[in-house]
């Protein structure tokens, strides 16, 4: 019902991202969608970087890019969250959505987005949740075990897609576990989060810790 794009819209407000000059991150970008939403929000003068490990997708992004009305100032390239090509402090922001539960090691990926972000700057994650609120966890259950990928399946034909999303989101922490997971770095000086939509996703900020912070 469109309410992820809202989400994006959320975490993008919430990242306290420059509005003149910004130099921004976006990793798992997949197709690009929130790399779009910050080069929306911010405009033409930002900075935007866009990295994926899968060249198809990227693919997928630069043609979206090449037909919008306006072709976007975004610079997509192929990299592994894991192992990121850029200088440490480069960044001002560095975001993710959708995609730290499919990293092979989820701290090490933190790390690296934190390693390339200026101190003071931010993390910004948008990420499915384990637990919906008590009373709406059957339908949450019901929607992702079965409508869901019924869904994905009539409009791109490929269930098994869908079938794992439902599996990774259940398995990987949300709300205070994940921050659990951030602080775990010690990259970070605050880290804080929204619930979006009763807890079906949420919103993480975190800021990364000047040197002398850092343990």
């Amino acid at each position: 019902m469109g309410m992820d794009t809202r989400w994006r819209k959320k975490l993008v407000c919430w990242s306290d991202a420059p509005k003149q000059d910004g130099k921004i991150l976006d990793c798992a970008t997949g197709t690009g969608v929130l790399a779009f939403e910050f080069h929306k929000q911010l405009g033409a003068k930002s900075h935007i970087t866009a990295v994926d490990f899968c060249e198809e997708m990227l693919e997928q992004a630069r043609k979206i890019n090449r037909e919008a009305s306006s072709t976007k100032n975004i610079h997509f390239q192929l990299a592994d969250i894991h192992q990121l090509p850029f200088q440490d402090k480069t960044f001002d922001v560095c975001s993710i959505g959708y995609g730290l539960r499919n990293t092979k090691d989820p701290i090490k990926a933190l790390k690296e987005m934190a390693r390339v972000t200026k101190p003071g700057g931010t993390v910004m994650i948008l990420e499915t949740g384990d637990k919906p609120m008590f009373l709406l966890s059957p339908f949450f259950y019901l929607y992702f075990r079965y409508i869901m990928p019924r869904i994905g399946s009539w409009i791109t034909g490929q269930k098994s897609a869908y079938e794992y999303l439902q599996k990774s989101s259940r398995d990987f922490p949300s709300r205070r576990l994940l921050l659990k997971l951030m602080k775990e770095t010690n990259c970070f000086s605050k880290c804080e989060y929204k619930t979006l939509f009763f807890g079906a996703s949420f919103i993480y900020k975190a800021q990364v810790s000047h040197p002398k912070n850092n343990s």
